[in-house]
C-alpha cells in the first residue's frame, strides 16, 4: 500500500516496508463516558535498517556514573536538585536526516494522491527521533 510508507530521500526509488499507523485512545470518566478522543501518527521504526534509513540510533539515557557525580557535586555545593520528565521533548527537534512520509490513509489529498510529506519534526517510532 503506497499510501503508508515512510521513506528517506535514499529510499524514494525503492519500495520500503516501513509503514505509518494511527494510535487512537478514548479518555473516559468514572461513568465510562467518552470525554476526549486522542490520536497520534506513529511510524513503524522497527522496520528501519541502519545505514539505509538512518545513520545512528540513540537512547537518551544518562549513565549512572554521570548521575552520581552530578548528585555528589550538588550535595557538596548544597544545591537543590529537582527532577522532571519532558515526555514530548524529542518531537520538537528537527530531524537529523530528511524523512519523507506518504499520505496516511484517510488523509490522502484527492487532487494529489502521489505527493509525499517532508517531515519538519520527528515522528513517534522513528529511530532518529530520540536524537533531537
Amino acid at each position: 500500500n503506497p499510501s503508508q510508507s515512510v521513506r528517506t530521500r535514499r529510499q524514494l526509488e525503492s519500495d520500503g516496508e516501513m509503514c505509518m499507523f494511527t494510535l487512537t485512545k478514548n479518555k473516559r470518566d468514572e461513568e465510562n463516558t467518552v470525554i476526549r478522543n486522542k490520536s497520534r501518527l506513529v511510524a513503524k521504526g522497527y522496520a528501519q535498517k541502519e545505514g539505509v534509513d538512518f545513520e545512528e540510533s540513540f537512547a537518551p539515557v544518562a549513565r549512572l556514573e554521570a548521575v552520581r557525580l552530578f548528585i555528589a557535586y550538588a550535595a557538596h555545593k548544597s544545591f537543590t536538585v529537582y527532577q522532571m520528565d519532558v515526555k514530548t521533548t524529542f518531537l520538537y527537534g528537527p530531524p537529523k536526516e530528511e524523512v519523507y512520509v506518504n499520505q496516511p490513509d484517510g488523509f490522502v489529498d484527492p487532487y494529489h494522491p502521489d505527493k509525499v510529506y517532508h517531515l519538519k519534526k520527528d515522528l513517534y517510532g522513528l529511530k532518529q527521533a530520540p536524537r533531537a
